[in-house]
């Protein structure tokens, strides 16, 4: 097959050292968090903030700060200044899981204990079945998703009613919500999506993966899912009232590497691709043309990609990695 175009020199290149868990633009400057606890900034001058001394397990961002938990149990916020402060100490239990929501509100988790901080600070907490592994709010509203065992929960925090269930049998680990708010997606331990429609839990069963899915990431319009876990990106059709049942999903930038991560364009068709072995690619999902972003030289050991973030105006992607290599891409 020919080579698809190559964007390789738009991207401007950092070793960071160690391994990146997430990347994002809060403040629209390139902001990574790494395993070790560290939040590297770039942008004005290089700097790092040791939010976690004993290493870090999760995090989220909101508009202009990473909120990040660690194996210290503590829930810190980094601002895009560089500013640190704890919002929550858990008395050293790992942080699993953590969730920002439109309005500020921040939710976070240890073992079956699931808080949640508004954006007035007032704080929730409740129990869930067993520990609970993803965290999700829903885009409008007050409104948690949670994934655990044998299923999901919906909870609103303001309200005196229990959780409301969503089973399915099995280990659920991480969750998504639709951004109309129509659908609950996790990743389950033995390599499948299990989905419900919230307004009649509905059930949608999408299999068929060689490996567990730990990326997933949403088009803008909401129409389509992309997933990580296969040798493609497995993109699902969300157009209908049905969802992608019955429907066979897109398999988009095929190659001899597992997908390790996804991202859609925040307001075009198009998603980017990183793999196992350190490859990017963005492809467009009208046509399926692709475009090169990173090819890593043969036999330089190059690691999987594990973070993606695309600032708000979707002129630069932020490239994370395994093995500390982190990307800012940047489009013409």
């Amino acid at each position: 097959m020919p080579a698809p175009p190559d964007l390789s020199s738009r991207v401007e290149a950092h070793a960071l050292g160690g391994h990146i868990l997430a990347a994002a633009f809060p403040g629209d400057a390139p902001v990574f968090a790494l395993a070790d606890g560290g939040i590297r900034l770039l942008s004005p001058s290089p700097q790092t903030i040791d939010a976690h001394p004993s290493g870090m397990l999760t995090a989220a961002f909101t508009a202009d700060a990473i909120i990040s938990g660690g194996e210290d149990g503590k829930v810190v916020r980094t601002g895009a200044d560089g500013v640190r402060l704890v919002l929550a100490d858990e008395g050293g239990k790992w942080i699993d899981a953590i969730a920002t929501g439109h309005d500020g509100s921040i939710a976070w988790s240890f073992g079956r204990t699931v808080r949640v901080r508004s954006a007035k600070g007032a704080i929730r907490t409740m129990t869930a079945p067993t520990t609970a592994r993803g965290l999700a709010f829903l885009p409008k509203g007050y409104r948690l998703a949670l994934s655990h065992y044998n299923g999901a929960s919906l909870w609103f925090p303001n309200a005196s009613a229990e959780p409301e269930p969503l089973p399915w049998k099995g280990s659920h680990l991480d969750l998504t919500v639709s951004p109309d708010g129509r659908y609950v997606v996790t990743s389950m331990q033995e390599n499948a999506l299990h989905g419900w429609r919230i307004t009649d839990k509905a059930h949608m069963r999408m299999t068929g993966y060689p490996a567990k899915t730990r990326s997933m990431s949403w088009s803008h319009d909401g129409n389509w899912l992309a997933t990580a876990g296969a040798e493609a990106a497995i993109i699902w059709p969300f157009s209908g009232k049905d969802g992608p049942m019955g429907k066979a999903p897109r398999e988009c930038g095929v190659r001899p590497a597992r997908v390790s991560q996804v991202a859609f364009h925040p307001g075009a068709l198009v998603v980017a691709i990183g793999y196992e072995d350190g490859f990017v690619m963005l492809v467009r999902l009208t046509d399926g043309s692709e475009l090169l972003v990173r090819a890593p030289a043969s036999g330089a050991g190059a690691k999987a990609i594990t973070a993606f973030a695309w600032d708000k105006p979707g002129r630069r992607l932020a490239i994370g990695a395994a093995d500390g290599f982190a990307g800012i891409l940047t489009l013409p």
